[in-house]
């Protein structure tokens, strides 16, 4: 079915005329999330990770730059439960990406203190997220196929049986991989008309619209305009991160973008280079540009005392790039899943 076969969104969202609030939840009131909850929020977003045993910790830099990008209305798509002392105890945020081309997308993301859990919060946290994302796609005004979408760490198996609950089903699953770095690592071996450079400033647009052309083919991609590109930067590592260029037309013939989350190395317990973005456009597509840029990456993470080269990858991927790492030797750790109610 192509989106011209489908009823307008604004019918299919089915969206309420108001986010209904939870109720019956003695000890907490509730209100819109500020930036100046960001040291609060942090704490209760990291007391969630422990109980869940997650292998990563989300900082507050990362929880901070939630607030960016002037698409966002934290007034209307956040929620905060705040107890008697004045302590986030819940919170839920909702927010709908502004490139979306392909399908209109609500990521819905919310957690409950576990010391307040088995209240019924967590479902009602859920049903204001569901309602809210529902207003936002029908008010995007775009007639495309429609999805409300968490994600959420296999590890948080209370989180997976709430969202089954609520009807959400699993729509795709998420390998994260690891390889070490202490052996040998493989050669950069750069194909003839290419060379791979750092990042740059100036690449860095460049290397958005490379990104949302390799990506076009991929399921729950969807093009990112310049200023959500911009967004999520806070652990973002440009020393290592490269960019295949096409030595005789100047273009991106492929990139990969770095990320350092200190902050997961003792969890883990050991310290990692992160490869955020991976990406080749078609034109230059099985030449081995993928494994060029990996191994650069894997040398600068080497080079800067790194233990392990990380990444996370669609298990159903259509450019077989899970047989790629694997045969990097990269090995699973664990998994993630998105689970979705599709319109």
């Amino acid at each position: 079915m192509t989106a011209t076969d489908l009823a307008p969104i604004a019918v299919r969202a089915a969206a309420p005329a108001d986010a209904p609030l939870p109720t019956g939840t003695p000890g907490l009131a509730w209100r819109p999330l500020t930036r100046d909850d960001v040291p609060a929020l942090t704490r209760l977003v990291t007391a969630v990770e422990e109980a869940d045993d997650t292998p990563y910790r989300t900082s507050a830099e990362e929880i901070d730059e939630e607030f960016d990008g002037d698409w966002k209305d934290p007034a209307r798509d956040t929620l905060a439960g705040v107890d008697a002392d004045g302590v986030i105890r819940a919170f839920a945020r909702v927010n709908q990406p502004p490139g979306d081309a392909r399908v209109v997308r609500a990521f819905l993301d919310g957690a409950v203190d576990p010391q307040w859990r088995g209240r019924g919060i967590g479902r009602q946290v859920l049903a204001w997220e569901e309602a809210r994302g529902r207003q936002l796609l029908a008010a995007s005004g775009k007639d495309l196929p429609g999805r409300l979408a968490v994600f959420t760490d296999d590890a948080a198996e209370a989180t997976v049986r709430l969202l089954r609950a609520g009807g959400f089903t699993p729509a795709r699953y998420y390998a994260e991989m690891r390889r070490p770095l202490d052996v040998e690592l493989p050669a950069i071996e750069v194909p003839d008309g290419l060379s791979i450079v750092p990042w740059s400033a100036e690449l860095d647009d460049p290397v958005r619209l490379a990104h949302n052309e390799a990506f076009a083919d991929h399921w729950g991609s969807e093009p990112r305009t310049a200023q959500d590109w911009a967004q999520g930067r806070s652990m973002f590592a440009p020393a290592w991160s490269f960019v295949a260029i096409d030595d005789a037309t100047g273009e991106v013939a492929g990139y990969l973008v770095s990320g350092r989350y200190e902050q997961d190395w003792p969890v883990a317990g050991y310290s990692s280079g992160y490869t955020e973005l991976l990406g080749v456009r078609r034109a230059w597509r099985g030449r081995g540009v993928a494994v060029a840029l990996l191994a650069a990456a894997m040398a600068s993470y080497r080079a800067d005392g790194v233990e392990y080269a990380e990444l996370d990858v669609d298990t159903a991927n259509p450019s077989g790039a899970h047989g790629l790492y694997a045969a990097l030797g990269y090995q699973v750790t664990h998994g993630s899943l998105m689970t979705s109610i599709e319109i």
